[in-house]
Parts: C-alpha cells; sequence; structure tokens
C-alpha cells in the first residue's frame, strides 16, 4: 500500500508564516516576505515545512486560488473560527494569564460564550495537527511554536506516534496559583496537550520550572517529556550591518535634530501590548522632571510605541492612554526648545535602530515578558554605549541582570531613580557595561537557537 505520509523531515507550525498575501487593485495577488526574530532563525534550515494559518483575507484568497510559496502550507481556516480563536482565546485569555494581567476583581469570568471560543481554539489546533500529520515524513521532526498552539502537540501525537514532536514557548508561564484561574478542565487539557511533546522549550528556567510545578501539581508529573531552555538571542551582524544603512543614518539625523544637540537621550521601543508597562515608564520620566529639575532641558525620552492588536478595545484604550500620558508630560514640563517626550506610533524598523543609535539610556519595564529582544538589541547597536534599566520580570533579566539597572516594574519612585542613575553613569562605566550586556545579548543567535532545539529534540 502507497504511504499516505507527506516527505518533509523538518516541519514548524506557527499562527503566523514566513509570508502574508494581499489583493492588489488589478485583481492580482501580491505576496510580502514576513521578518522578525522567527523568521530569521528558521532560514538556517532550507529544507523544511512551515505549516500556518491564513490571517486574513488576503492570505485567505491566496489559499482558494492556490497561490503558494515553496515550503509554505497555509490552512484556510473558517474567519470565525480563527477570530475565536486568535483573538478570543489566544489573546485575551491565555495571553493574559500567562502575562498576569487580569484585573482579577473583575475578570476572568469563564461563561458559555468562554466555551463556545474554546472550540474554536480546539479546532484551530487540530487544523495545524492534521495538516502536520499530512504532511510529515516517517520519523519526521516537527517543531511547534508558541501558546497559539499548545493542544497541537497532544492531537499530533494522537495523529503520529512516529514523529518526533517539539514545542517552544515564546511567552512567560503562570505560576501556578494564577494559571488555576482557568476552569480545572480547561487547564488540565492545556498540559496535557503540550505534554503531548517529545520535549518542550522555554526562555528561561524560570518558566520552564513554573510550567513544570503547574503539571506536578495539576497532574502529578510532566510524564516524562523532557524540558529544555533555549535562550534567543540577538543577531548581531545583522543588526550591526543594518543599522548603518542609509535608510538608518537619514532617521538618526532627523531624531538627533527634534532631540537637539548636547542632550541625553532615553530610548524605548515596545509595541502598545499591555504587558510592556509604557504608562509606568512615561510616569517614571515625569517623575524624574519633577524631582530632578537639573535634568530639565537636558534629556528626551524617545518613545516608539507601535499599536498592537488594535481588533481589542482594551488595546485601543491602552494606545491612547499612552498618547495622552506624553501629550501631558510635554505640555507641564515643554518649552518653546525643548520636547521632553518624542512619542511615535507608526512602526518604522530603520527609525528605532536610528532610536537604538542614539540611545544613551534604554528603558524596558515591562511587566512580565518571555524575553525581550530589545533590551538585548539596544547594547548591541547604541553608538556610544547606553545604560540598561530593566524589569526583573523581563526573560532577558536572567542574562542581562548583572549590568543593568534592575527595577521592580510596579515602582514609578523606583524607576525614576534608577533612570536618574542611568543617566549620571560615568562614560566608562557605561561602557564597559554595554560591553557584557552586548556579549551576553548575542550569546545564542537566533539560527543557533533554532538548531539547538533541533540537535535536541533528536538526542535520545
Amino acid at each position: 500500500m502507497a504511504s499516505t505520509h507527506g516527505a518533509a523531515e523538518v516541519l514548524v507550525a506557527s499562527n503566523r508564516g514566513p509570508v502574508s498575501y494581499a489583493v492588489g487593485d488589478d485583481g492580482s495577488i501580491e505576496t510580502k516576505r514576513g521578518g522578525g526574530g522567527l523568521v530569521s532563525a528558521l532560514s538556517v534550515v532550507d529544507d523544511k515545512l512551515w505549516v500556518c494559518a491564513a490571517l486574513d483575507d488576503g492570505d485567505r484568497e491566496a489559499v482558494r486560488r492556490g497561490v503558494a510559496e515553496p515550503g509554505v502550507r497555509m490552512l484556510d481556516i473558517d474567519a470565525d473560527v480563527y477570530a475565536d480563536a486568535y483573538n478570543g482565546v489566544a489573546n485575551s485569555v491565555l495571553w493574559f494569564v500567562h502575562h498576569m494581567l487580569y484585573q482579577t476583581p473583575l475578570e476572568p469570568s469563564f461563561g458559555t460564550d468562554f466555551r463556545r471560543r474554546w472550540a474554536s481554539y480546539e479546532a484551530y489546533n487540530r487544523a495545524l495537527a492534521q495538516a502536520l500529520a499530512q504532511e510529515a515524513a516517517p520519523g519526521a521532526t516537527v517543531v511547534v511554536q508558541d501558546y497559539h498552539l499548545a493542544l497541537v502537540p497532544g492531537m499530533l501525537r494522537e495523529l503520529r506516534d512516529d514523529l518526533r514532536i517539539g514545542h517552544f514557548s515564546h511567552t512567560p508561564w503562570a505560576p501556578v496559583d494564577y494559571f488555576r484561574m482557568l476552569p480545572d478542565d480547561i487547564a488540565e487539557q492545556l498540559l496535557r496537550g503540550m505534554l503531548g511533546a517529545d520535549r518542550l522549550a522555554f526562555l528561561t528556567r524560570r518558566w520552564a520550572d513554573a510550567f513544570t510545578d503547574c503539571c506536578t501539581r495539576i497532574l502529578g508529573g510532566t510524564s516524562g517529556t523532557r524540558i529544555g531552555v533555549h535562550g534567543l538571542g540577538a543577531d548581531a551582524d545583522f543588526l550591526r550591518e543594518r543599522a548603518h544603512r542609509d535608510d538608518v543614518g537619514e532617521r538618526l539625523t532627523a531624531l538627533r535634530e527634534q532631540v537637539g544637540e548636547d542632550r541625553k537621550v532615553i530610548v524605548r521601543v515596545d509595541r502598545t501590548e499591555l504587558s510592556k508597562n509604557i504608562v509606568r515608564g512615561l510616569h517614571a520620566f515625569e517623575l524624574l522632571l519633577e524631582t530632578r529639575p537639573e535634568w530639565r532641558e537636558k534629556v528626551v525620552h524617545v518613545a516608539f510605541a507601535y499599536p498592537s492588536r488594535q481588533d481589542l478595545a482594551v488595546y485601543r484604550d491602552y494606545t491612547a492612554e499612552v498618547s495622552r500620558v506624553a501629550q501631558a508630560i510635554n505640555s507641564r514640563f515643554g518649552t518653546e526648545g525643548w520636547t521632553p517626550v518624542i512619542l511615535h506610533v507608526k512602526d518604522d524598523f530603520a527609525r528605532s535602530l536610528a532610536a537604538y543609535r542614539l540611545a544613551d539610556v534604554a528603558l524596558v519595564n515591562p511587566i512580565r515578558d518571555g524575553m525581550n529582544l530589545v533590551a538585548k538589541e539596544v547594547p548591541v547597536v547604541s553608538d556610544d554605549g547606553c545604560v540598561l534599566v530593566l524589569s526583573r520580570e523581563a526573560g532577558a533579566y536572567e542574562e542581562l541582570g548583572e549590568d543593568a539597572l534592575v527595577v521592580n516594574p510596579y515602582d514609578v519612585t523606583g524607576t525614576a531613580a534608577a533612570l536618574g542613575a542611568a543617566l549620571a553613569m560615568p562614560e566608562d562605566e557605561r561602557a564597559q557595561r554595554t560591553k557584557r550586556l552586548a556579549g551576553a545579548a548575542t550569546a545564542l543567535p537566533p539560527g543557533q537557537w533554532f538548531l539547538d532545539q533541533l540537535e535536541a529534540l533528536k538526542a535520545e
């Protein structure tokens, strides 16, 4: 009998794939290649199949017309099912649990609407698992990415017991008492779904231990699944080359003109994601200007806050609050020749790199973050060295905390004091810290990060 299995020896599954599609004005399909750390990391393996979801109408139309990039299988999942799974569960529930974002007197409340959305999350995960089962060669290696696809390993294991299955979590993992806010059956289903993998990997030991603790307390153990840690690093060669192209140079000149000569620069680059803690960071800068008047007109906070998940009302409100607080600071302290906060809300990678180069201080103060690559990228790119003010709740703290100024992300007073200490740090100390930070930040570049996972997954 002919085999019903596919031919792919290495497969990757993720919500977002390496390409996206749009329908042009003339009806043609336009292809856009994605960027980001995951695409860069996976480029080290040429002969692989990437299985992902169609994210919008352009993607779905491309799938229906049979448009496909080599090495990519995009799935046309029903739009309502996808919306419920992605926004209704992955981003509105799982993300909130792992980042501990709920206002618990009011939320969460898991009723019939949640159960309906959870059924969509199951269907979405099942579609990915079935596609992987169809495409994988006998004994193939499959690496599943992130919280969107937490059920895939278990579902795939039921379909194809011959496969080597891994799962990588790019987020934190919630402590067990917070994780148990989920309905008991859902919490157990999530854990068992992930434990269908041969090996699970996390960005830090802290997140790995939290997952293990959940399994121990809820299930009685991890059922022999191996647990590993791979701390994704910055791609130093790419960043340094890209940061010195002409478009970055043009934006650097424009930023320096906005800032003004001989002024210190505090930089942050983030999405307006609730966990990034941008508003408290702005309030800390405001408190610095209030309590340390000697810094007025001598420092500018360059804040790039790129809108995120604007289809969710809570994110739209948060983005608006970021703008409101920045404007209030400028109204309170600004002068004719000095704008204390330069806020940009339109994504521009070249401009972000220009800000990295300009930074005297990098502010990275998330409430909770799986890693936070900005904390690793700025020391690599900064022209004259920078001081990193870093939340102890960022995954990057495990690797960078020794040479950063570490803050409690909820403590606005403490963050303001750290910003003041960073601005006043002697140049030689700043240079030495930056050198050590850059070394730690680039210790595991994206390509090696992925290859290490493949090797560990294949090892007996």
